[in-house]
């Protein structure tokens, strides 16, 4: 078979007849490697090799065992319930954070009902041993390939019919097809677009395993997240709490995310996100600037505690530092409290933290992160035993939110005895035995915790308007 030499950027994937020192289309130096071509079409799907007549829609049938159940709950509560079959799914990491332990744990417990392969191009067989026998992972059906060439692997996959798949990672596979490089775009695309092919066409599942960027981003072009059908991201608080988060799910809510801990024993799944993310405190007050948020995410509801801290602005200049709320959330809620409870925030600085690490962006915490900044900003403290909800308009309207129910539940079982969220709703004691009080507008909301609305604040706080 007649062949030719091309020259392919490494970068972008651009092609020049000759070696070229800069490429043309991304303006990256020395990037460019020989290759080597056949005039002959190359086949770039395996699913093209089988011909498929189209059906309508109600021919269609989805099966009953669709999806696969990894044995770890936090999985697949994230995964919309279970793994589909015939997906393709893609999670990204920082280093060390325990991606490798998490597939490794996950793949051993599906290998109990189903034929597993666990591809490492990283890892030897032997140092893949050796992390099993100190996560306490006995399984002996699991199967472990090391191997960076993706012809292998699927001459592999077709002669073992596996049912699950772990490959770690996309960035190790190479394909002759696109050169010898491994992690250029040109190798990501085609590797992850072969695996996402075979799982599609067997019924199979792929759990590819990706680097990620300096900025937390997977690593490659964007096109490999829109060819897997799920793409979930492990993140870390600073601490030894893991969170898996979906940001893309074809098959479920990308609203719903894991929680795990690091332990000596490998990440251990945390059904009970309160035991992490709330202080227990000896006394009855709870000190200015802190409060307890009912947090809504996914289908469910657990209370953490949001701690504010304001100090006036030693630069002329207001600065809002809150990694775990988004600051144009802080930004809005202190300008709303400006405004409609004369209270002053223009010239002071704002610091936000949620304990435990874990980001929030329930709509629903408005309410409680106003109130938090208040008791920061005038030192009066929130009552231990009123915990609030709500949206909060920019007319200083506290609006209806989803699950209010769930939040009240969840905060009757931790011993709240008033719960402030939106009016128009239910009044009075209901079947939990926790005081529902309705609020209109913020500064209401205010009058029901604080007993009324103060522009009164500490001396050293400077004058409020």
């Amino acid at each position: 078979m007649e062949e030719k030499t091309v020259y392919i950027c490494d970068n972008c994937g651009h092609k020049e007849p000759k070696w070229t020192g800069r490429c043309p289309e991304c303006g990256t130096w020395n990037s460019f490697s020989e290759s080597k071509v056949s005039k002959k079409p190359v086949k770039l799907s395996r699913a093209a090799e089988v011909r498929i007549a189209p059906v309508t829609l109600a021919e269609c049938t989805t099966g009953e065992n669709d999806r696969i159940y990894s044995g770890i709950e936090e999985i697949d509560r994230v995964l919309g319930g279970g793994i589909m079959r015939g997906s393709s799914i893609m999670i990204g990491g920082e280093p060390g954070i325990g991606k490798s332990t998490l597939m490794l744990q996950t793949a051993a417990l599906i290998a109990e009902n189903y034929k597993v392969l666990y591809i490492s191009g990283e890892e030897s067989a032997a140092q893949i041993k050796q992390r099993s026998e100190r996560l306490g992972i006995k399984s002996r059906t699991l199967e472990v390939l090391c191997e960076t060439n993706l012809d292998n692997v699927l001459t592999v996959l077709e002669k073992g019919k596996y049912d699950f798949v772990v490959l770690d990672s996309i960035q190790t596979m190479t394909s002759s097809e696109v050169g010898n490089t491994p992690g250029t775009p040109n190798q990501l695309k085609y590797c992850c677009g072969m695996l996402t092919d075979w799982a599609k066409l067997h019924g199979k599942v792929v759990m590819m395993i990706a680097h990620v960027t300096k900025d937390g981003l997977i690593a490659g072009p964007k096109t490999v997240e829109h060819m897997v059908d799920t793409v979930l991201y492990f993140e870390s608080s600073g601490t030894d709490l893991r969170i898996v988060r979906a940001a893309k799910n074809r098959f479920g809510s990308i609203d719903e995310f894991g929680l795990f801990q690091m332990r000596s024993e490998g990440l251990v799944q945390i059904k009970n996100p309160e035991t992490v993310f709330l202080n227990v405190r000896t006394g009855s007050e709870v000190p200015p600037g802190v409060s307890i948020v009912p947090v809504f995410e996914g289908t469910r509801v657990f209370l953490v505690e949001v701690q504010a801290l304001t100090v006036p602005a030693k630069s002329g200049i207001s600065r809002i530092f809150s990694d775990k709320i988004d600051t144009s959330v802080i930004s809005r809620v202190a300008a709303i409290l400006e405004k409609h409870c004369r209270i002053k925030f223009s010239d002071h600085d704002i610091y936000v933290n949620v304990a435990g690490g874990i980001r929030i962006r329930d709509v629903g915490t408005e309410l409680a992160i106003a109130l938090t900044l208040y008791s920061a900003r005038t030192g009066i403290p929130i009552p231990s035993d009123i915990i609030a909800s709500g949206e909060l308009s920019l007319t200083g309207e506290v609006l209806k939110v989803n699950n209010l129910t769930g939040r009240e539940k969840s905060a009757s079982e931790f011993g709240f005895k008033t719960f402030v969220a939106p009016a128009g709703i239910k009044e009075g004691k209901n079947v939990l035995g926790i005081k529902y009080q309705g609020v209109k507008f913020i500064t209401e909301g205010i009058k029901a915790v604080f007993g009324s609305v103060t522009s009164r604040a500490p001396e050293d706080m400077g004058t409020p308007q």
